[in-house]
């Protein structure tokens, strides 16, 4: 995948982002719904991180159910979310997260290194193989901070971890997911995003709030 291609996902995504954020209002409460009509079909797995494919359109599903350590917003190509901070070696082996306190999924379970581990490690989506190869071990330092280990130096792994070029980065509840499997996660998700899943019938309609 080139650095063009991967720069025009994100601007692509920042736009898309900015559309569906105009309407915004505070918080205080939800006196309607948004319905977004589309012109293909809902696939089930565009629920799943774990097999995003090498094209925008499933991170419209992607950015209202889950989220990722840092991703492209407003602020950013790799604007930090799940993650408040990460810092790479001066030899540029290594990529320590530091995560955003209190970060919780839809369950109520805290967002922790074992889950980063665990997205990273069943990731199979676009770029699996080349970011497989180029790192070496995912390191999870205690609940709050996990470090990524490379092989040798690589300046695109925050690109292909931290953008849309590629699902890695998006976090899923270990716990509930070796619970429910993969097929039962795709029918009922569970993720950290802002909007959790109300019902899903694939191809058709999915409805979240």
């Amino acid at each position: 995948m080139t650095t063009t291609r991967s720069i025009t996902r994100g601007v692509a995504l920042i736009l898309l982002l900015t559309l569906l954020t105009l309407p915004s209002r505070p918080a205080a409460a939800a006196d309607g719904e948004m319905r977004w009509g589309l012109h293909v079909t809902l696939a089930a797995k565009w629920l799943d991180p774990a097999e995003t494919e090498a094209f925008s359109t499933p991170f419209m599903v992607l950015y209202g159910i889950h989220d990722a350590l840092v991703k492209p917003m407003p602020a950013g190509l790799t604007t930090p979310s799940l993650a408040e901070s990460w810092q790479e070696s001066k030899d540029h082996l290594t990529y320590t997260f530091t995560l955003r306190k209190n970060a919780r999924f839809h369950n109520g379970d805290p967002v922790t290194a074992e889950d980063v581990k665990f997205s990273f490690e069943r990731y199979k989506g676009a770029s699996a193989t080349l970011l497989k190869e180029k790192v070496k071990e995912v390191q999870v330092l205690d609940p709050a901070h996990v470090r990524f280990v490379l092989k040798e130096p690589w300046p695109d792994f925050m690109t292909f971890y931290g953008t849309t070029a590629s699902g890695a980065g998006w976090i899923v509840p270990k716990k509930y997911l070796e619970k429910v499997g993969d097929d039962g996660f795709k029918a009922a998700p569970i993720g950290a995003g802002p909007y959790r899943v109300v019902s899903f019938k694939p191809g058709v309609e999915l409805v979240m709030e």
